[in-house]
């Protein structure tokens, strides 16, 4: 199946009218949820992945078109489900692929299906005696983004996920290099990076690429784990020119990790911008990941939050209004793994965004 097309997904947004016009947002062409559903939380069984497969088709029903995992979320079976999904919704549910954007990354070994007896035997016989990888590529007891073994990890993803291309194709955590690695060498291997995935967009296998990140955007130039916005997308243009395909960045941004537009983390020739700021800029859609800090702000909050955006039940409603209600966010990432959980997050997708209500908290702050 080939990927989503910005024809499709604006059928599934036309089909969705019921929904504010703001629910839905333009990341590379595409008309994309502000609400994302998000696979990273959960044991590695039957019964999880039965209650992934119900969430999908549940969010796919109810203006959720943005499906976010990666390949070493739980051992692989997040990406199966996701891939089982999409062929129970075209089958059944009368939707095709192209409206889906289904985001997953590389980066970290993954195990396959759970963790195995001895899992460095499992990586040894995986990786390192076919040669996808060196031991020197590997850093932080678990993570590589050599172009060998990123085009490895695509392949096997895009076999889990049952689809032809990937919409976007994230570098996972990638400042985890730079805990072991000088920037200079890190930059080197983010551009080979690149280079590897600007060939696959090529090939018809990404639509486009970016990097999933913790703490890289949201941390001060001067830490070690800092990443540069501009940096990265200098190195873009340095592998495919002004037309490369760079085009998505996720970053954690919650009530309770709110540098992401608060703080002035990143220097766009010689100007301080927060992350939000310097993504406009280049043009960059941004992702934010953990809206609910994974459930952790589903409890009970301060007054302020109910002030801010009323109308709404629950305070996971809440903390993930705020999120989407924020300037310069594309959508808010919400793992979701039982129906319940999709009717009550997905509910705030018939609230209009609240900007007005976010400016009120951060002048709280």
């Amino acid at each position: 199946m080939p990927g989503a097309t910005a024809a499709a997904t604006a059928a599934y947004r036309a089909a969705h009218a019921e929904l504010p016009g703001a629910h839905f947002r333009t990341l590379d062409s595409l008309a994309v949820s502000s609400i994302g559903l998000g696979t990273y939380l959960g044991e590695e069984d039957d019964q999880i992945d039965r209650g992934y497969g119900q969430a999908i088709v549940d969010a796919a029903n109810s203006g959720c078109n943005l499906l976010d995992t990666a390949i070493n979320y739980r051992a692989q079976r997040s990406e199966r489900v996701i891939g089982q999904a999409l062929v129970a919704l075209e089958r059944e549910g009368g939707f095709t692929r192209e409206q889906f954007v289904v985001c997953t990354k590389g980066g970290y070994i993954p195990f396959d299906g759970g963790v195995p007896v001895d899992p460095g035997q499992y990586v040894r016989d995986t990786y390192l005696r076919t040669g996808i990888l060196q031991p020197e590529d590997v850093v932080g007891g678990g993570h590589a983004m050599t172009p060998r073994y990123l085009e490895d990890q695509l392949g096997r993803s895009l076999g889990n996920l049952g689809l032809a291309a990937v919409d976007v194709y994230y570098v996972h955590n990638p400042e985890t290099q730079l805990g072991s690695i000088p920037r200079k060498d890190f930059l080197v291997r983010i551009r080979a990076a690149f280079e590897m995935l600007e060939r696959q967009v090529a090939a018809g296998r990404v639509g486009r690429y970016g990097v999933a990140t913790w703490n890289g955007f949201r941390t001060r130039p001067d830490a070690r784990e800092h990443l540069s916005l501009a940096e990265l997308v200098r190195e873009a243009e340095t592998v495919a020119g002004r037309g490369h395909h760079f085009k998505v960045i996720q970053l954690p941004y919650n009530l309770a990790m709110h540098e992401t537009y608060s703080s002035a983390t990143q220097v766009v020739e010689g100007e301080r911008l927060t992350p939000l700021e310097a993504a406009a800029r280049f043009g960059i859609a941004a992702v934010a990941s953990a809206a609910i800090l994974q459930g952790q702000l589903s409890r009970r909050l301060p007054q302020a939050m109910v002030d801010a955006f009323p109308g709404l039940q629950t305070w996971a409603q809440r903390a993930l209004q705020f999120v989407r209600s924020t300037p310069g966010i594309t959508a808010a990432l919400v793992g979701m793994s039982r129906r319940e959980h999709v009717a009550e997050n997905l509910a705030v997708a018939r609230a209009e965004p609240n900007e007005a209500g976010v400016a009120s908290l951060f002048r709280q702050v």
